[in-house]
């Protein structure tokens, strides 16, 4: 008898547990791959699309850690590398040797990179659940609660811990759509990933 209740006892936790797993909401998984989710490494592919219907495509890798450290290589058509070091922002162009900083604070708030990598995405945008799509990607919608920036709304579609597309809207009327390609959870990355320094005889603006 003792055995038979112990048996049920753990089938009826199992299926209670598959059932809270099925359950679980779009916003229950970005917050799961927030926590659970410290670095990763991606390619992706960004097209942006225009008032005037007009698309323009960009390539490069993508990689990040928590809290608030990425990097973001533009490879084609043209090169531009984007760092977040945990401290401070850089945007270079290597075409004009020209590179520029902020504070992670002002640079990040309400942004695209801060869903990814911040640890309280609540605290900077609203979440709300959105349709799962055919081929199995489960989507939040963000939107800013500070007004002020140029990031209207953004949609992320992940499929379990994995980040797949997000989607940007922005007050000038245009839509990004960033498609993340074999996205590596956890991924081990080299100390100096997110260490930027300008090149010798670069423009250096800071602010």
């Amino acid at each position: 008898m003792t055995v038979f209740r112990l048996a049920r006892t753990t089938l009826l936790a199992a299926f209670a547990f598959s059932c809270a797993s099925a359950f679980a909401t779009a916003t229950d998984e970005l917050r799961d791959f927030v926590k659970t989710v410290k670095t990763g490494k991606s390619t992706f592919t960004q097209t942006v699309t225009g008032p005037d219907g007009k698309q323009k495509v960009s390539n490069g890798s993508f990689e990040f850690s928590r809290p608030n450290r990425f990097r973001f290589v533009y490879e084609k058509p043209y090169a531009q590398t984007v760092v977040g070091d945990g401290t401070r922002v850089w945007i270079y162009d290597p075409d004009l040797n020209q590179a520029s900083s902020r504070k992670v604070g002002d640079a990040l708030d309400n942004t695209p990179a801060a869903l990814i990598v911040s640890n309280d995405i609540d605290h900077a945008f609203t979440l709300a659940d959105q349709p799962a799509t055919s081929d199995g990607l489960q989507w939040v919608l963000a939107t800013p609660k500070q007004s002020e920036g140029s990031v209207k709304s953004l949609r992320l579609g992940f499929k379990g811990h994995a980040l797949a597309q997000l989607e940007i809207d922005d007050s000038f009327g245009q839509r990004s759509m960033i498609v993340f390609n074999a996205f590596e959870p956890n991924a081990k990355l080299p100390a100096d990933t997110f260490v930027f320094v300008p090149p010798k005889g670069a423009d250096v603006a800071e602010q």
